[in-house]
């Protein structure tokens, strides 16, 4: 017997659309003013800033997708579209990342003449406008299609502060390779954040048990459930963010008590482990029992 909840809300598209809308107006005047400045950290904010506006639009469209009823070809429906999106989104940051530190690399190999004061003044105001996107993505729904895109705008954020330190320093000490140095250090950084996420979808799509849940704790806790004997082919999975799902084969003595020991481990799985799509198959014991060693560890 099966039990499906599929919750999936508006606000992740309100919450990515009015960030794209703020950051891709600002990625034209800041790529504007890292040509007329020089600056090569500014302009790698821009196209952060740039490749942030894509990517808060491919989340937007699959949180859209994701939405989409259950059909004969997709009976779960389109829920991992947003997965899909962050694993997307997680590689481009990838190639952005490759992209900015071979050419921080270049430009510390031919210095090039940059403009701190205006750089200090464009790239503060990117900061602003990357904290306020951040604030809007980080207290809206929490999914792994919006961390990639918080992902992207936090590497903003921290580009933009980089940008802002390496105009002062050329500013007031005429320095120019800070502003390469601290695009590799931000590149870094990035780096370590996007290989994290990616490690998540993966998990994901191998359909490894949430890292939040203990399966074996879990299939003795169901074990103890009144009328149940014992618990045996347990899966658990994430379908998409949010939604993760448990299948099992239940043995019981009384075939004639299962809608009643059924609700009792659906209502312990929802309660405790907030786990509610549910299949559960209920089995009696095998008169004749073979020994099978079984190791949930």
């Amino acid at each position: 017997m099966a039990h499906h909840t599929h919750q999936h809300t508006a606000s992740a598209d309100r919450t990515l659309i009015t960030g794209l809308a703020v950051t891709l107006s600002y990625a034209l005047i800041e790529a504007l003013g890292g040509w007329w400045s020089g600056s090569l950290a500014l302009l790698g904010d821009a196209g952060h800033m740039l490749t942030d506006a894509t990517a808060l639009g491919l989340a937007a469209f699959a949180a859209w997708v994701s939405r989409q009823p259950p059909s004969s070809r997709h009976s779960y429906g389109l829920v991992r579209a947003e997965v899909v999106a962050a694993m997307v989104n997680g590689l481009f940051m990838l190639i952005i990342v490759a992209s900015i530190a071979y050419h921080a690399i270049e430009r510390l190999r031919h210095p090039h003449e940059v403009a701190g004061g205006a750089v200090m003044i464009i790239a503060f105001i990117g900061l602003l406008v990357n904290l306020y996107v951040a604030k809007i993505l980080h207290g809206g729904e929490q999914t792994l299609n919006t961390r990639a895109a918080l992902l992207h705008v936090l590497g903003d954020l921290l580009g933009s502060v980089a940008a802002l330190l390496a105009g002062a320093v050329i500013y007031f000490t005429g320095w120019t390779p800070i502003d390469p140095l601290l695009s590799l250090l931000i590149c870094a950084l990035i780096l370590w954040s996007s290989v994290r996420l990616l490690r998540d979808v993966l998990h994901v799509i191998m359909e490894g048990v949430p890292p939040y849940l203990d399966l074996p704790e879990v299939g003795r806790a169901m074990a103890g459930v009144r009328g149940v004997n014992s618990i045996h082919d347990l899966h658990i999975w994430t379908l998409s963010s949010g939604l993760v799902a448990l299948s099992a084969h239940v043995v019981i003595e009384d075939l004639s008590h299962w809608e009643d020991t059924l609700a009792r481990l659906k209502e312990l799985l929802k309660s405790r482990y907030a786990i509610e799509h549910v299949t559960l198959q209920p089995e009696t014991p095998s008169p004749h029992p073979v020994p099978i060693e079984l190791n949930l560890k």
